[in-house]
């Protein structure tokens, strides 16, 4: 009898969903990154999609530990939604995060980013090897600015120097910093999105070493992957939508269809590839599948560079 009230209330929750009030998305990082803009703009397409108001509210801090941790504590009824990515994982495994990724229910991934190693426009490296060489030969003398302890950034960055064996100052900074951090010459390299250097780039301020990638991304055909340049580091970035542990099926059936729909529009497409990311609309049950693979790849990483915690 039980099961039958819950498919019930679970049915009639369905069909009201989401009439009752703006559906808010939390974005883990501050107003103007990367990820606040791309869910801006999934939030805009889900809005006309579901015929609601889909908010974006940014809860930056503690490599996204913050975000994660309020939407968690929300009710389960596909109102309150997270922008997720690969930080489930990096903040879990480094203790910054009580609970893993099976604190929330996959919806869809939306979206892949490639993690690049950028330069100044007038710096002297023109590949990784010239910069892993000087690294080498000057030790800790090299700054690489990433966006905070625990970020996918900052497993990038690890991962990278563990794997060309060279040690470099790394620098964290808040993640609106990253990007002028470089261009003030604070740093004299950063690890970062793609989409968060797009100005730059298209600027001819900042210059992309490498992708740490398992593939170049169509939008940087030019810049290798690490593997192409003999370091073995690919560490690909995805975002997604999330929603707390026990939201009903029939919510994430519909949330999935909105998002996919939004995903897969021309306006889409065209704002993705203005931000240097690409639509990778996957459905909720391939979605989890690829976090849980990803969640123990991280975790298995971040013990061999010594950033997992007990």
């Amino acid at each position: 009898m039980r099961w039958l009230l819950v498919l019930l209330f679970s049915v009639a929750h369905a069909q009201e969903f989401p009439q009752r009030a703006p559906i808010e998305i939390t974005v883990l990082f501050p107003a103007g990154s990367s990820a606040d803009v791309t869910a801006r703009m999934l939030a805009d397409g889900m809005g006309k999609q579901l015929n609601q108001r889909v908010m974006v509210v940014n809860r930056p801090g503690a490599g996204g530990a913050i975000g994660y941790k309020h939407v968690a504590s929300q009710k389960p009824d596909g109102y309150s939604l997270v922008w997720n990515s690969n930080s489930i994982s990096t903040t879990f495994h480094s203790a910054q995060l009580a609970f893993d990724y099976t604190a929330f229910e996959p919806v869809a991934r939306v979206l892949v980013e490639s993690v690049v190693l950028a330069v100044r426009a007038d710096a002297k490296w023109k590949s990784l090897a010239e910069l892993v060489a000087d690294a080498k030969a000057r030790p800790n003398a090299i700054s690489i600015g990433h966006s905070g302890a625990g970020s996918h950034t900052h497993l990038s960055l690890a991962a990278l120097t563990h794997a060309a064996g060279i040690e470099a100052n790394e620098v964290p900074f808040a993640v609106a910093q990253v990007v002028p951090s470089l261009l003030g010459g604070h740093v004299d390299a950063i690890v970062q999105f793609p989409a968060a250097l797009a100005a730059p780039l298209k600027q001819s301020q900042a210059r992309l070493l490498v992708q740490l990638t398992s593939a170049r991304d169509p939008s940087f055909v030019d810049v290798p992957t690490a593997r192409e340049q003999g370091v073995d580091v690919a560490l690909d970035a995805w975002r997604g939508i999330a929603a707390p542990k026990g939201t009903p099926p029939p919510t994430i059936d519909l949330l999935e269809k909105a998002i996919r729909a939004t995903v897969e529009s021309e306006a889409f497409a065209k704002g993705s590839a203005n931000l240097a990311v690409r639509p990778g609309f996957l459905p909720a049950r391939e979605f989890g599948e690829l976090v849980a693979r990803d969640d123990a790849a991280i975790a298995r990483l971040m013990l061999q560079i010594g950033l997992k915690k007990p």
